[in-house]
């Protein structure tokens, strides 16, 4: 005979040993590419300048300061490094792996590391 756990908060029984979605781990991603043609692609920048406009200047522009996030000195970091903080966020930054795909947030990086660059 199974044994089964209630689950008072959802109210659904479900069989014991069974994963719930928030005890799965996250399927793993390919490690994302950063050659000098990527970071200097026209299109991936412009998506992510895009990206930038619509989410991230409310925190990180620079009318936003004093205050709500780090100022960005995007010449310090590597791409790889801008990614994960993307991906997995920081501190008070939440993660946008479940808001953005793996492209818009390489393109993401490809604008923060670009000339175009304006918090």
């Amino acid at each position: 005979m199974r044994r089964l756990i209630f689950l008072v908060a959802l109210g659904t029984m479900i069989p014991a040993g069974c994963a719930l979605a928030s005890d799965e781990e996250e399927a793993p991603e390919p490690k994302p590419e950063f050659t000098e043609a990527y970071l200097n692609d026209e299109k991936a920048q412009a998506l992510g300048m895009e990206l930038w406009a619509d989410q991230c200047r409310h925190c990180h522009g620079a009318k936003a300061y004093p205050g709500k996030a780090p100022k960005l000195k995007p010449r310090k970091y590597k791409p790889g490094f801008v990614f994960r903080r993307i991906t997995k966020g920081f501190r008070k930054m939440p993660g946008w792996r479940d808001v953005y795909s793996f492209e818009e947030r390489k393109a993401l990086v490809a604008y923060i590391k670009s000339r175009k660059f304006s918090p």
